[in-house]
């Protein structure tokens, strides 16, 4: 259930508006894995969590595009010229500064060595570092990827809430309320599990 969202102005809806239409051009002809849902609904979702919580136009661009560099072959510098254009150099900075420091680096293609488990630790250790507006991303990531899981996979469920509860046990440095927020709904869905 979506919480009220922060009100943003005329111009930061026109800004996250065209990130949106960046983001899905980015996405395009990729679907929710376990929907035929276009990919776009799972960072505008994750958007409008952080929503909630901020009317950071940085913040709720970089949750928009949380996912591009990792999934997609837009590339960081073409993120930035795009950026660029819509909030100048400081904001198109931070701005990818976010979306790179959620970007997994431990990944199955650059690890194929490593089991999931070992890629996820080290990937938890390097998220420990990341910024607290990050981490807020991270939180609203979560919130968004468990409702999904539980419905569809929940045999993986209980592996996601042990890595989702052993990331936030090292990311307490976001938004407090969605930090609870995410705390919570681990518990409660791990309870049911």
């Amino acid at each position: 259930m979506l919480e009220k969202q922060v009100e943003i102005s005329i111009d930061q809806r026109a800004i996250v508006a065209a990130v949106t239409r960046f983001a899905e051009m980015a996405h395009r002809g990729q679907t929710r894995k376990y929907t035929v849902e276009p990919y776009i609904v799972h960072p505008v979702r994750v958007m409008e969590i952080c929503r909630q919580v901020t009317c950071d136009t940085k913040v709720l661009c970089a949750a928009l595009l949380h996912d591009v560099l990792e999934d997609t072959a837009v590339t960081a510098y073409e993120i930035h010229s795009y950026l660029y254009a819509l909030l100048g150099t400081p904001g198109a900075k931070q701005t990818l500064d976010l979306v790179v420091e959620l970007t997994d680096v431990y990944t199955k293609s650059a690890y194929p060595e490593w089991n999931r488990r070992k890629r996820k630790e080290a990937e938890t250790e390097r998220l420990a570092g990341i910024s607290p507006a990050a981490q807020t991303i991270k939180y609203a990531d979560i919130l968004d990827n468990i409702t999904a899981i539980v419905l569809n996979d929940p045999g993986f469920a209980r592996v996601f809430v042990r890595e989702s509860d052993a990331l936030l046990k090292r990311l307490d440095q976001g938004d407090e309320q969605l930090y609870e927020r995410a705390k919570e709904t681990l518990r409660r869905v791990g309870n049911r599990l």
